[in-house]
């Protein structure tokens, strides 16, 4: 029977590693890329929180 390569399986499992790491940060990367800004987003009533907050200083 032939022996098992033990360098080859860790190799193997390092780069499986590697390339799960690499992938979960372009998705991280991608979902902070694609997010809209917290000024920007539309508040509960659907105006932008920027206009939201212009309204509370000048309430004119």
């Amino acid at each position: 029977m032939a022996k098992t390569n033990f360098q080859y399986e860790k190799r193997q499992r390092e780069l499986e590693k590697k390339r799960k790491a690499e992938e979960k940060a372009r998705r991280k990367l991608e979902a902070k890329q694609n997010k809209p800004d917290a000024e920007d987003a539309p508040a509960p009533d659907g105006q932008p929180l920027q206009q939201l907050a212009q309204q509370e200083r000048d309430p004119a």
